[in-house]
């Protein structure tokens, strides 16, 4: 069993969601992030999404594209996260950790070294977002190879007809898109997400993680009510971003600010479920 359906098995089992907060790989600096990565397992994070730096990130808003822009800046790149996953799993072999980013980095790699690298890294699974299900083949056959889920994104405009052919071939956990838009700009409501996870529980049994668009405490609690998984990114980014000084540095508590946050988040989510 992998970590990503160990965990969501183990989540299931206690009666309640994941929190799955997000960070940029390199942002605002090597040693940041990775103590920031460090450190989110002890501050309630359940599984972890790292995004990789790219120069045209289409699906971002500004929060993750300025992230994306400091960590470029800083010698973010694929190799980098990918290096970032080999120290991280040094100390901790159990929280799965999710790569999100695009196709691009991925064929300058190499598919076939990628996926390897990748698996051997200690990474659990693919979010790869501009990569249509028609054109996933490339891809599917060496990630299944290494035992890499490939996650697809669902988007509230996904119609019945087209869900199976995105849902061929995926595994670990369907991530679905909150709203019609970039990263981190609005929030879909509760009624609208009661709505739509039910409609993809009826083609799938994989666990559903909501993104785009979870901010706080109550919407990553209102995620977990109608389904397995809250991910948060831009409002963790933001803080961070907050935190930095007039040079774009870290400061003594950049850390200790977005790792508090992801604690009221994870605070909030294991009770969702009891309060609902």
């Amino acid at each position: 069993m992998s970590r990503i359906a160990a965990r969501f098995a183990q989540l299931k089992a206690e009666g309640r969601g994941a929190l799955m907060p997000f960070l940029e790989a390199y942002d605002p600096d090597p040693a940041t992030s990775m103590a920031l990565l460090r450190g989110l397992p002890g501050a309630g994070a359940d599984l972890i999404e790292i995004g990789v730096p790219f120069t045209d990130p289409m699906a971002d808003g500004p929060t993750v594209q300025r992230a994306g822009q400091r960590a470029l800046k800083a010698g973010g790149s694929l190799a980098g996260a990918l290096a970032m996953v080999r120290d991280f799993r040094r100390e901790d072999d159990e929280t799965p950790v999710v790569l999100m980013g695009y196709l691009n980095p991925i064929l300058s790699y190499g598919i076939e070294s990628f996926c390897t690298c990748a698996a051997d890294s200690g990474v659990d699974g693919l979010i790869v977002v501009d990569m249509p299900p028609e054109e996933a083949d490339e891809l599917a056959g060496p990630a299944r190879e290494q035992g890499l889920d490939l996650i697809r994104l669902v988007a509230p405009t996904t119609h019945d007809a087209r869900l199976p052919k995105v849902l061929e071939g995926t595994s670990g956990f369907i991530y679905y898109v909150a709203i019609t838009g970039i990263t981190g700009t609005r929030s879909a409501t509760q009624e609208a997400l009661a709505a739509a996870i039910p409609r993809l529980r009826r083609h799938t049994d994989l666990p559903i993680a909501i993104g785009f668009g979870v901010r706080t405490p109550q919407q990553a609690a209102e995620a977990v009510q109608v389904a397995d998984g809250a991910v948060v990114a831009s409002a963790l980014i933001e803080t961070l971003a907050a935190s930095l000084d007039e040079k774009g540095r870290a400061r003594p508590d950049t850390l200790r600010k977005v790792l508090d946050q992801v604690r009221g988040l994870a605070e909030a989510v294991r009770g969702a479920r009891v309060s609902a």
